[in-house]
């Protein structure tokens, strides 16, 4: 049985998420019926994480086990060539059998994209939080400091998939500029439901001295959700990157990834 682990990107607008659920189209769901009719059987794909619904992926990892002895190099080829313009299969590797994309990943990187502007972008509808009140990059960038390190993140999670434990750790957290466009990266070793969206709503209050960048690790601690900003919507969230050992790694880490040909810049 081989275990094949899969590069995807694709634009989340028209799917509920990556996971499959019932009569809703889904990310996973597109990708399984594509991968066999391919391989000839039934087949379960397992991704690197819970992408919501509108929510997109520069890199996304899935991985699959079959007999199909399709060559590797040509199963990029197969799979896109039945999936939708949507959705792409950048690259394909064999793994070991104990891989595993959301138990064998290392720490991933979303990223945030805020249209700053007045005046909305039709183009970008979906791909963008459009705000066209004026944010302060200064105090965004304080309060994305605040969040690096190891803390208990309930207070910037939403009700939804159980876990262990609320803890993480983000690696790093910043906010940049380019033109209209304000870009939020955040790296952990893994996140919470709604986490980065709800972590970037803080941000925008911080902007607005609805609370301060200084506050920020005292309402960690306080743990209560109704303290921290809002929810942002989905369509500005992006799986930017993921890391993994062995070859997933250097699969994931080829090349880099973008909008438009443009160095992920718009």
């Amino acid at each position: 049985m081989r275990n094949i682990a899969l590069r995807l990107r694709y634009d989340g607008s028209s799917y509920h998420g990556w996971q499959r659920q019932k009569d809703l189209p889904t990310v996973q769901q597109t990708v399984e019926e594509a991968l066999e009719d391919i391989c000839g059987h039934r087949l379960h794909v397992t991704g690197c994480g819970r992408t919501d619904s509108g929510v997109h992926a520069l890199r996304y990892c899935a991985n699959f086990r079959t007999d199909c002895r399709i060559p590797i190099d040509r199963v990029p080829l197969a799979v896109n060539a039945r999936l939708p313009g949507d959705i792409a299969v950048t690259d394909a590797v064999e793994v070991d059998e104990g891989f595993n994309a959301i138990g064998s990943c290392i720490q991933k990187e979303y990223i945030y994209r805020i249209l700053n502007s007045r005046i909305p972008d039709p183009f970008l509808e979906k791909r963008v939080c459009f705000y066209p009140s004026a944010l302060d990059l200064d105090c965004m960038q304080r309060a994305a400091h605040a969040f690096v390190g190891t803390h208990d993140f309930a207070a910037v999670r939403s009700v939804g998939t159980q876990t262990k434990t609320t803890v993480r750790t983000v690696h790093w957290c910043e906010a940049s500029r380019q033109g209209d466009i304000i870009t939020v990266r955040v790296c952990a070793d893994g996140f919470l439901y709604n986490m980065v969206r709800a972590m970037v709503g803080t941000m925008v209050y911080a902007s607005y001295g609805k609370l301060l960048p200084e506050d920020i690790p005292a309402l960690l601690e306080a743990g209560d959700r109704r303290l921290t900003g809002p929810t942002m919507p989905p369509q500005g969230l992006y799986m930017h990157r993921v890391w993994y050992a062995g070859p997933a790694g250097e699969m994931m880490g080829r090349g880099a990834p973008c909008f438009f040909g443009e160095n992920d810049a718009f």
